[in-house]
Formats: C-alpha cells, sequence, structure tokens
C-alpha cells in the first residue's frame, strides 16, 4: 500500500476512531524501512510500501501475542458524538458563564473525569440519582 492508502485504511477499520496523521504514517515507514521489515519502491510519483521477508517473518513469529490492535472499533457504544456534546457545553459555559457557573461546571467535568475512572477500576455503582459512587 502507499502511505496514504494505509491511514485510510486504518481509518476505515476502526469506524473512524483511529485517523492517523502522514506526520505520524510516514515516519512510523521509514523505521520499518530501516528495521528491514518493510520495503519502499518508487511508483508512479508514489512510494509503494510492502513487507520484506523478514517483516513476513516477524508477524508470523509475534501475531499471536498482539491480538487485533482493530478489535476495539465498534465493539460498544461511540463515545465520540457525546464527548463532543460535553465538550461544546463546557466551551459554552467557558465563553459566557459567571464565576459561580464556571466553579460549578469545574467540579462537574471532575466528578465526570473521576466516575469515568472509577468505572474502569470497576467501582462503579449508579445509584438512583444516577451518580456514580465508590464500593
Amino acid at each position: 500500500m502507499y502511505g496514504y492508502q494505509l491511514m485510510q485504511t486504518i481509518a476505515d477499520r476502526t469506524n473512524g476512531a483511529w485517523r492517523p496523521s502522514a506526520g505520524a504514517i510516514y515516519p512510523t515507514l521509514q523505521q520499518l524501512e530501516d528495521e528491514g521489515l518493510v520495503q519502499t519502491t518508487a511508483e508512479g510519483g508514489r512510494k509503494l510500501v510492502t513487507l520484506t521477508d523478514t517483516g513476513r517473518e516477524f508477524i508470523e513469529n509475534n501475531a499471536e501475542s498482539w491480538g487485533d490492535p482493530f478489535a476495539f472499533a465498534g465493539s460498544g457504544p461511540d463515545l465520540r458524538a457525546p464527548l463532543h456534546d460535553l465538550h461544546g457545553a463546557a466551551r459554552q459555559v467557558q465563553m459566557s458563564g459567571n464565576a459561580a457557573q464556571l466553579a460549578a461546571a469545574e467540579k462537574v467535568l471532575t466528578d465526570a473525569r473521576r466516575a469515568l475512572y472509577l468505572i474502569l477500576a470497576g467501582d462503579d455503582q449508579d445509584s438512583a440519582d444516577g451518580t456514580v459512587t465508590e464500593s
């Protein structure tokens, strides 16, 4: 594939959750080439990247321990839209709120961050009022 095709493929396989930039892809490809895992050939003014025999062997020897890097894509609710909405609301409060409103918003965001980490820690207990408490 070409670098641009790799970027598109990653974005497609992750349903847009991961959109690597050229600044991430091309240095990585260069490093893989330096390590002898891929080779780059000029084709039609673009650089075509292919695995070398060493690269194929490396993948075969390590693939089982890596798991599927795209397994997270589509494996549950997509949090990007609610996160975007939250960001918009916080930005509006930042721009228009008075001191008390800004302080209240800061507390809400701090509490939300803590609640998210508690979910990961397995300490989430939904209470009747919708707040998350430690168990």
